[in-house]
């Protein structure tokens, strides 16, 4: 089920997922750290600007996680496709609240704390649902191009 946002066939929505996904983890990462940490405010700092990277490249992932999603007709995935996006939009607004708490009361590591790991753990159901639709769906997955690497595997391995 291969979809136009993809680049020489591979879907470039689940290359940029990587960049926010790794971002967020290494946010909770700094403000765990910084609990330990002799100078915590190095860490706040630290979580604090790639809580932001995360929240732009999440955007930008999910530009093409819509180009993706308009080309789905079975309404069984597009459903899937369609919670998929509604956890991920309510991860990017808890990281934008996030973010504006930090910012705006940059007093102590409670409240931040408490929705950095809110927002990695709805990120964790985000991707359950998108290897779903990869895994189980087949979505941006180009089977033509796997059915001929399956046979050229098969026709060397003879």
């Amino acid at each position: 089920m291969r979809t136009p946002a993809s680049i020489r066939g591979h879907p470039i929505h689940p290359m940029l997922v990587t960049v926010p996904i790794g971002l967020w983890v290494f946010s909770l990462v700094c403000d765990l750290i910084a609990l330990r940490s002799v100078h915590p405010e190095v860490f706040f700092v630290c979580a604090l600007y790639t809580m932001i990277g995360g929240i732009l490249g999440a955007l930008l992932a999910a530009l093409f996680g819509v180009v993706d999603l308009l080309f789905l007709r079975e309404p069984r995935v597009r459903r899937l496709a369609l919670t998929h996006m509604g956890v991920n939009l309510a991860v990017v607004a808890l990281y934008v609240l996030n973010l504006w708490v930090r910012i705006s009361d940059p007093t102590g590591p409670g409240l931040p704390l408490a929705l950095s790991i809110a927002g990695v753990a709805l990120l964790a159901i985000a991707g359950w649902l998108g290897g779903a639709l990869v895994h189980v769906h087949g979505v941006s997955v180009d089977t033509k191009q796997a059915e001929r690497t399956d046979a050229g595997q098969a026709a060397s391995s003879r």
